[in-house]
């Protein structure tokens, strides 16, 4: 019984003494991808997207490319987005002044890496649930239908 005892107090011993060399870790500071992620998150105004169109220069309104991009998305996105209703996607009025033009573009034209990378992409994922689908839009039916956006900035145009 004594030695039940005393094989129990060197087992305990040994357990409690096993805590490391009393050294506090230090806490590692995020990877700076993950630190541009907090960036993008917290001012989406800043974040690009991942895709092909870095920079865009955006000047007046043209409205025969507005047009142009209002005819797209009505034969392309209207299955899932309306302008002033939640769909199955969100609502896109106003969204030019919630995203970065290029956001808005990478999106269209690149959905799948978006909703696997980009931070405000993949929050979007989560809350509707269905990801975004590739329609196949080259760069300039996508900036067409970026200025078609830029033209729906409130809901005095219910469509």
């Amino acid at each position: 019984m004594k030695l039940k005892i005393i094989v129990l107090a060197i087992f305990a011993a040994l357990i409690t003494s096993c805590g490391g060399d009393g050294k506090k870790e230090e806490k590692v500071s995020a990877p700076v991808e993950e630190q541009k992620e907090t960036v993008e998150e917290t001012d989406p105004m800043k974040n690009k997207g991942i895709g092909p169109v870095t920079s865009i220069t955006l000047g007046e309104i043209d409205q025969k490319m507005a047009d142009e991009g209002k005819a797209i998305f009505n034969l392309k996105c209207t299955a899932c987005h309306k302008i002033s209703k939640r769909l199955i996607g969100p609502s896109l009025v106003g969204v030019t002044t919630r995203r970065s033009p290029e956001w808005i573009m990478n999106m269209i034209l690149n959905p799948e890496v978006m909703v696997a990378k980009d931070p405000i992409a993949k929050k979007l994922l989560a809350e509707y649930i269905a990801p975004m689908a590739n329609q196949n839009l080259t760069e300039t039916e996508a900036r067409q239908v970026l200025e078609y956006f830029r033209t729906k900035t409130s809901l005095e145009k219910d469509e």
